[in-house]
């Protein structure tokens, strides 16, 4: 069964961040959209680690201290969340304007829910430094100028075995996803699949121009896309983690939730196309309402039900976590459903705010 839920929404932007020398809004969601989900008797949260070398291009990835770094984020993102801190690398969980990573949000609430979360990598160009599951994957290539995935079929059939073991233990799997750059496959594969998406970004300021470029590349490339072929798309340019997910949750013989933005509705596009049932998504008010992507409208076309999450960061009182506000980051390493499962654990906001809040605060 496959969990998910039409909720209800309002715009972000109006979120009081004036006391952080951002634009001034005020809040006026619910801390999640509605839903009639029940509390989960065994959550697990898995977090699928993989690599695109599209987040290596200048200007496409905001999701590390340079784009070449971009491919070490997921292995240090994965070290945080499981360890508490980054020992591998002398660097803080922040970006260089002191927003955390939403690594740190996840942490967080796994701290809270006192959850153990796995791991999986599903194709990554470095060695991760904490235990994974591990599908014997690669990294993503260029689509550009090769195939991104070659092996994507594969990692599908490995990603189907691990759903239904993991399904065996768990009744509830909520997927997150650390894929830098992992927003420009997912333009790439909903637009193969004949979506006329706009995708959002880690930047403030979506690079839209350079995302375009890459599509009308890509498109230039393979010749034509058969939508019907869904793992053929994911293939010529997608990334390892679309297909793992695909497989998880199509070997899943329990509950699903996609934990993401656009990446994660890119999932859910090529779930469609394979004729399997579409999970639920939850994901940050950030990233639903960007104005600069369609996350509603191509969720909708989809049949994806989306959940959302307004943590009211820009009056917790912490200035990095108030640039959320302003579209800095917005959502990643599943942050939003993250909330989301501590919401439907039964904790309040005001607790998962706190736990964020005294999380964050370590690392500064």
């Amino acid at each position: 069964m496959i969990i998910g839920y039409e909720g209800q929404f309002v715009d972000y932007y109006d979120i009081h961040c004036r006391a952080q020398h951002v634009p001034q809004v005020i809040i006026r969601m619910e801390f999640v959209t509605p839903h009639g989900l029940k509390k989960a008797d065994n959550p697990l949260f898995v977090g699928i680690l993989a690599n695109t070398m599209l987040s290596t291009v200048p200007g496409v990835s905001g999701a590390g201290p340079s784009a070449a770094k971009t491919l070490l984020t997921p292995v240090l993102d994965a070290e945080l969340i499981t360890n508490g801190a980054i020992t591998s690398m002398p660097v803080r969980p922040n970006t260089p304007t002191g927003c955390p990573t939403p690594a740190t949000i996840t942490r967080a609430v796994m701290e809270l829910l006192e959850l153990s979360p796995l791991f999986v990598n599903a194709g990554l160009v470095h060695t991760p430094t904490v235990p994974c599951l591990d599908l014997y994957g690669s990294g993503g290539e260029d689509p550009r100028y090769s195939d991104a995935m070659p092996a994507a079929n594969d990692i599908f059939l490995k990603g189907e075995s691990l759903g239904r073991l993991l399904s065996r233990y768990s009744d509830l799997l909520v997927l997150g996803e650390c894929v830098p750059g992992g927003t420009t496959t997912a333009l790439c594969v909903l637009r193969a699949l004949g979506y006329p998406a706009r995708v959002s970004s880690s930047y403030a300021k979506n690079p839209v121009g350079i995302k375009e470029e890459i599509w009308e590349t890509v498109k230039a490339r393979a010749g034509s896309f058969n939508p019907e072929h869904p793992l053929e798309i994911v293939r010529i340019t997608g990334d390892p983690m679309m297909a793992a997910a695909a497989g998880i949750v199509s070997g899943s013989k329990g509950n699903v939730l996609l934990a993401g933005g656009t990446q994660m509705l890119a999932v859910a596009a090529v779930l469609k196309a394979m004729g399997k049932e579409v999970p639920g998504i939850a994901m940050t008010c950030y990233v639903r309402n960007d104005p600069g992507a369609d996350i509603t409208s191509t969720g909708q076309a989809i049949g994806a039900k989306i959940f959302s999450v307004d943590p009211g960061f820009g009056e917790i009182g912490h200035p990095g976590l108030a640039r959320y506000c302003i579209g800095e980051v917005k959502e990643g390493m599943g942050a939003g459903g993250a909330m989301f499962l501590a919401s439907l654990q039964g904790f309040t906001p005001e607790r998962i705010r706190h736990q964020i809040l005294s999380t964050v605060s370590r690392y500064h």
